[in-house]
C-alpha cells in the first residue's frame, strides 16, 4: 500500500532546507538516554543514526559505566555520564533538566537496561520532557518501564513508541486488546487506550497508529495548541522493502531516524524554517512513517552489499543514500554548488 502522496509531502516539508539559511542546532538537537554498564552500543546507534539523518547535534545521557565506550565509538557524539548508581533521581534533576531544555527530542530506552536506578531515571527523564512539553521516543526498555507505569505517558501526544514483537504484546495486555482484535488494528487499539500516543508497531510491515478518540486523550495536557489535536484516528501501513536480514540494532536506527524527525518537527514549530502550517499534532505521526521509510530502506540498501554478513553498523553509512532514495535528491542539498 504506496503511502499517501499528501502525507509524503508534509514529511518533506519538515525537512530543514541545506540552502546556508539556518545555523548550527537548527536542524535538530537529539538526545539519548540510556547505556548502563552492559549496554554501549544500542545508545551509540541510536545517536549516531540521528546525525546520519542530519540531525546537527547528538547527546548521549548515561551512566559512568558506559560513556567511556560510547566515546570511543565516535567523536562526533556528545556523552554525558551523569545517571551515576549511587545518585538519586533528586540529586540529578536540576543537571538533567538543564540538559533536556538544550534539546528538541529525548529517546529513551536504547541501551537502558532495567536496572532499578536506570530505569528511575528514565522516569525521571519522561516526567520532565513531559512537564516541559517535548518530543519524546520511548523504546525497548522504556517500554518495560510504561507497562509497569502506563500513567507516565497516557494522554501526552507528543511521544512515539516504537514497540517490536513482544513489547507490543505487553501493551496489548495492558490496555486489554481483545484477542479476537485483527492484528492490523491492534496499534489503533492502544493508541486509543493509551490515550492518544503514537504507536509504531514493528513488523513486515511497520503500522503507525494514532486514535485520540478515547476518554483517556488528554487535550489539556497534551502540550498541542492547535484545532488538529481534537478526536481523530488515523492508521499508515508502511511496506517498503527491506533487507532480508534484521541486524538486532536496526531498532535502535530506527529510534534515531523517528526521534530525528521529530526534531527537524519541533525546529519547523519554533519557525525555525517552513511556512508553519502543518499541525503540532500531525508530529509523531509523521515522524514514525518518515523514520519507517527510512530505516526500512536503509536495511534493503545495506543487506544489497554485505547479505548474510550485514552488521548494524553497515546501516549506517546506508542512511544518506536512502534519505535521498525516500524524500529526492533535493533533500540532500545542491552539491553540484560546492
Amino acid at each position: 500500500m504506496p503511502i499517501p502522496k499528501t502525507l509524503l509531502e508534509q514529511i518533506k516539508q519538515l525537512v530543514p532546507p541545506l540552502n546556508g539559511t539556518l545555523h548550527k542546532g537548527q536542524s535538530g538537537r537529539v538526545g539519548v538516554l540510556g547505556g548502563a554498564l552492559d549496554y554501549t552500543g544500542a545508545p551509540f546507534f541510536a545517536a549516531m543514526s540521528a546525525l546520519r539523518f542530519g540531525a546537527d547535534l547528538s547527546h548521549v545521557i548515561c551512566s559512568p559505566t558506559a560513556a567511556g565506550a560510547i566515546k570511543s565509538y565516535s567523536p562526533d557524539l556528545i556523552v554525558h555520564p551523569i545517571l551515576r548508581e549511587e545518585l538519586s533521581p533528586g540529586d540529578v534533576k536540576p543537571e538533567l533538566s538543564s540538559l533536556l531544555s538544550r534539546l528538541h527530542v529525548l529517546i529513551i530506552g536504547p541501551g537502558l537496561g532495567r536496572e532499578p536506578y536506570m530505569q528511575n531515571y528514565a522516569k525521571l527523564a519522561v516526567t520532565l520532557a513531559r512537564e516541559s512539553g517535548m518530543f519524546l521516543v520511548l523504546d525497548a526498555d522504556a517500554l518495560f518501564l510504561i507497562g509497569k507505569e502506563p500513567e507516565l505517558i497516557k494522554g501526552y501526544r507528543r511521544v512515539v513508541l516504537t514497540p517490536n514483537v513482544v513489547e507490543f504484546k505487553r501493551l496489548s495486555e495492558y490496555v486489554g486488546v481483545d484477542p479476537s482484535t485483527p492484528p492490523d488494528k491492534r496499534a489503533e487499539v492502544i493508541s486509543k487506550g493509551l490515550g492518544g500516543v503514537a504507536i509504531l508497531q514493528k513488523g513486515a510491515k511497520d503500522i503507525i497508529a494514532i486514535d485520540t478518540t478515547g476518554d483517556a486523550a488528554d487535550t489539556e495536557k497534551s502540550h498541542l495548541q492547535d484545532e488538529a489535536k481534537e478526536k481523530t484516528k488515523e492508521i499508515v501501513e508502511v511496506d517498503v522493502e527491506g533487507g532480508l536480514k534484521r541486524c538486532g540494532g536496526q531498532g535502535d536506527i530506527l529510534s534515531g531516524a523517528v526521534g530525528t524527525f521529530l526534531a527537524f518537527g519541533k525546529c519547523y514549530e519554533d519557525g525555525a524554517f517552513g511556512d508553519g502550517k502543518i499541525a503540532a499534532s500531525r508530529m509523531p505521526l509523521l515522524a514514525a512513517v518518515a523514520g519507517s521509510m527510512v530505516t526500512r530502506n536503509t536495511s534493503r540498501l545495506a543487506f544489497q552489499k554485505q547479505g548474510r554478513g550485514l552488521v548494524t553498523q553497515d546501516m549506517l553509512g546506508e542512511i544518506g543514500k536512502s534519505f535521498s532514495e525516500i524524500f529526492g535528491e533535493e533533500t540532500q542539498g545542491d552539491k553540484g554548488k560546492l
